[in-house]
Parts: C-alpha cells; structure tokens; sequence
C-alpha cells in the first residue's frame, strides 16, 4: 500500500468512525435519561414498558465514590464531582445509578460513554455505600463513545 492509499483509508476511516455503532448501542435499545422521567418525577410509561429489559444510555462518568468499585453515577453531562444524593426526594431526573458487572475503569468525566445494562425502577438504598436511587442500570458494562 503506498502512502496515498494509506492516508485515503485512514481518513474514511477516522471520517466513518462516529457512525459506526458498537457493541453496546447496536445490539440494545437506545435510550435517554429524559425519557424515564414525567415532569412530576414519577417514571413514563416508557420507562416502565422497559423495565428489566436490557437497555444502552449514553452519557459520563462522574467520578467514582470510592477507587475499586462496580458502582458508579451516569449522568447527562459532564460533572467534576459526584452528584451524591441524600434521598429519593432530591434525587435529579438527569444522573442514574449503575452497577457494572466487574470493577470499572474510570472514564474521565467530561469523556462520553454508552453505558448498557438492565434497566430497575423503584427506590433502592446500596447497603454499602449508603446511596439511594429511584433509577439504575444492574449487570452494566459501559464503552467510550
């Protein structure tokens, strides 16, 4: 291959790469954090039809409660800090509690990712680490975007 063809390849390539579904929003339901939610915080009725069904959300990592862990907080857009919650009550309509299915690698916050797993309704408080969620992805393994 001379160098030409070399650099017309990489190009398309480097062109086609954002269009090229992986792993994660190919074989699942894309879904977004603003459609789990009505105005009044209780769940849509597209949130509910998915339920326990395997579903991809794609936004960032906020940083991590603790280091070796398989939780983590997805969120809408990019946060420095972790947007940790007291109570269901105060828990936002754009942030959803993951947990992964192996120790995660941290993704620094402002790098997009697709988070897939298996979509939970309902208040739950980790025994753990204290934190309550009305909303969580379990089983969850996530890819850049």
């Amino acid at each position: 291959m001379n160098r030409r063809a070399f650099f017309a390849t990489a190009t398309g390539a480097a062109i086609c790469a954002p269009f090229i579904a992986t792993e994660a929003r190919a074989a699942y339901e894309q879904v977004r954090l603003r459609e789990l939610y009505n105005t009044d915080m209780s769940f849509t009725d597209y949130a509910l039809e998915k339920e326990g069904q395997r579903v991809s959300i794609v936004g960032y990592m906020a940083p991590p409660l603790k280091a070796e862990s398989t939780f983590y907080v997805l969120t809408n857009r990019p946060m420095a800090v972790c947007p940790f919650c007291e109570s269901e009550a105060e828990w936002p309509d754009d942030i959803l509690a993951v947990y992964a299915r192996r120790v995660i690698d941290v993704v620094p916050f402002n790098v997009m990712i697709a988070t897939t797993g298996t979509l939970e309704l309902g208040t739950y408080k980790d025994p753990e680490l204290g934190f309550v969620s009305r909303v969580r992805l379990t089983d969850a393994f996530q890819e850049r975007v």
